[in-house]
């Protein structure tokens, strides 16, 4: 499989080395030059594969002869060896359960898969490798958890400072070794934006060889079609006809990840981008102008992106035809009240707990589905609840029971470096620190 730089298409690299360079020339995300076509037969069979050679028969197209077949069968074994259930929440409504992994997230999967993959190939590297990550809320736990300890790896995280929730914080800044926090005064964003402008400088990369972790490296982006086809398995024991799949959008990787599936094959009826205040994408749908903006801060803070940097990857799948990207996929934008509204509502009527993600899934979809009778469909659960106790208790009127998983973590130090939304600090760290 060979790659293109949406901003150069005369760049071209195969997977280990899109998956080690992370973005390409101009910052440029990459893109597969094919799209490989699920074979029907697994497709109308999918219920007697199990979860491993699900996975395998998703990935191994994309990563081509990069990796021999037992090792990649033995990163997807690891990457996809938790429970990722598929619930109902009601006759209309079920939820994808994201979070059984190690950091209780749906980005457990593509950071397990990718540090594995980068593990493989840079094992005989020399050059010291640094992963550069911005993360809005999950993205860091996960990096940090998939990379600790690794050898010959340093990790990089950038945070937006008071804009991730206490757990997300511990999961990121507790761990130490070869992981570092950079608390950065500022918006994800902001933290983006450095992580794009260290990926450009000529100076860094002379000294450090840099990958990213962020869903714009295709090792983080693509393995998220897994979930989506492990969630069908599950579908056609409780249902007949094909799903509107609804998902919590920020960065839209995600929805990026489950349209690409669909592309190759996956029966999917429509498919749903779930939002916040953070309305870039919404506002795109109904007006054709993409108008970048300043992000703001609400309950769904993982969400909280004002300029999704994988839109342009559902741009190039479309064709750049608008009108075939509104016909498969609908936006919505839930604010703050109608998130908490919806926790308390669900809460008491089906005893079902969502975080704030999901609930802004759950409203989304529900009122796709009033406008559309007759259908069914499923939210994507991308976080446990746990991880925005002040939410959800203040909806619920309950305490969450912490996962015994977490009591340790939570009595962890953090361990952060605060800096501005200024470059020269950010490669004054690079440079000195690692």
């Amino acid at each position: 499989m060979i790659y293109y730089n949406l901003k150069d298409h005369q760049e071209k690299i195969d997977f280990r080395n899109a998956a080690i360079k992370g973005q390409g020339k101009d910052k440029g995300l990459f893109f597969p030059e094919k799209i490989p076509q699920f074979d029907q037969d697994f497709i109308q069979n999918i219920d007697q594969y199990t979860h491993e050679e699900i996975a395998y028969r998703c990935m191994k197209d994309f990563v081509g002869e990069e990796i021999p077949s037992e090792i990649l069968w033995e990163i997807v074994s690891e990457t996809v060896n938790f429970e990722i259930p598929l619930i109902k929440i009601n006759d209309q409504i079920s939820v994808l359960e994201l979070f059984y992994g190690p950091t209780l997230a749906f980005k457990d999967i593509g950071a397990r898969f990718m540090s594995r993959c980068l593990s493989y190939f840079l094992k005989d590297q020399q050059k010291k490798v640094t992963v550069l990550v911005a993360t809005s809320g999950d993205t860091g736990g996960a990096v940090a958890h998939g990379f600790y300890q690794v050898p010959g790896i340093s990790v990089v995280i950038l945070y937006p400072k008071n804009r991730v929730s206490p757990v997300q914080e511990k999961q990121l800044t507790a761990l130490g070794a070869n992981i570092s926090a950079l608390e950065v005064n500022g918006s994800f964003d902001d933290c983006q934006d450095l992580v794009k402008l260290a990926f450009a400088d000529e100076k860094i990369n002379e000294n450090l060889l840099l990958t990213s972790a962020n869903s714009i490296n295709v090792a983080r982006w693509l393995p998220q079609q897994i979930y989506y086809l492990l969630a069908y398995k599950q579908w056609l024991t409780q249902q007949d006809e094909k799903p509107v799949i609804c998902v919590p959008s920020g960065n839209f990787g995600n929805i990026c990840a489950g349209l690409l599936a669909h592309f190759r094959g996956l029966p999917v009826d429509h498919f749903i981008a779930a939002c916040n205040d953070n309305h870039v994408v919404p506002e795109y749908l109904k007006t054709q102008n993409f108008q970048p903006q300043k992000a703001v801060p609400t309950l769904s803070n993982a969400m909280d992106v004002g300029n999704p940097s994988n839109f342009v990857r559902i741009l190039e799948l479309f064709g750049h035809q608008f009108n075939a990207l509104q016909n498969t996929v609908s936006a919505y934008s839930v604010n703050d009240q109608e998130t908490m509204n919806t926790i308390t509502e669900i809460y008491q009527k089906y005893h079902y707990l969502l975080d704030p993600h999901a609930a802004v899934a759950f409203a989304s979809l529900e009122q796709y589905l009033e406008e559309n009778p007759g259908k069914k469909g499923f939210i994507l659960g991308t976080a446990h609840p746990v991880k925005f106790p002040d939410a959800v208790e203040k909806a619920t009127g309950t305490p969450i029971e912490i996962p015994e998983s977490l009591n340790d973590l939570m009595k962890k130090e953090k361990k952060t470096v605060e800096i501005n939304s200024d470059f020269e600090e950010l490669k004054r760290f690079l440079l000195h620190k690692i």
